[in-house]
């Protein structure tokens, strides 16, 4: 970043193209007539510093929070990360662990898309969390006789159309 200081006069000269080729680099700074300083620079890098700062506030709130103590937190101490309460203490702390290793990977990439990822993959794994059968499914206990075989796409042709077995747990009772 240079040291120049522009006047809100030099956008008006010469230097406009300095002052913009100097934004486009890194930020350049100004000056304007009642004594505030202002800074540009690129809205893509002003989108890497807000999701930072968004992301690191939220880093920060969850790791107190368990910290604090070993019950998962309630709804309204998690605020803005309210969206975890489907998930339980572990995946709470491997999620943070990734929004750490996401967080550094951003910053050090200047680019977002890393942190975008893993927020969504985890809110996508947090909202199948929120239905029951989907939790039990994912989570629960399963064991290669819960399920049943199924006819392939050309054993169903060849029967003339006839629908396959139902794929998922096996009912005891057929």
């Amino acid at each position: 970043m240079s040291d120049i200081v522009y006047q809100a006069t030099d956008l008006t000269g010469t230097k406009r193209v300095e002052f913009l080729n100097e934004a486009r680099r890194d930020r350049a700074r100004m000056r304007a007539p009642d004594g505030v300083s202002l800074v540009m620079l690129t809205e893509r890098k002003l989108d890497l510093i807000e999701a930072l700062a968004m992301w690191g506030g939220a880093y920060a709130k969850l790791s107190t929070l368990l910290r604090r103590t070993t019950d998962i937190p309630s709804t309204s101490d998690l605020g803005e990360l309210a969206w975890l309460r489907t998930l339980d203490r572990d995946d709470m702390e491997e999620f943070l662990s990734e929004l750490q290793e996401a967080i550094v990977a951003a910053k050090a990439d200047e680019d977002i898309a890393v942190l975008d990822d893993c927020v969504h993959a985890w809110r996508v794994t947090a909202r199948q969390l929120e239905d029951p059968l989907r939790r039990s499914v994912l989570l629960g206990k399963n064991r290669s006789d819960d399920y049943v075989a199924v006819e392939g796409p050309e054993d169903v042709s060849a029967s003339g159309g006839a629908h396959p077995a139902q794929v998922g747990p096996a009912d005891d009772d057929q």
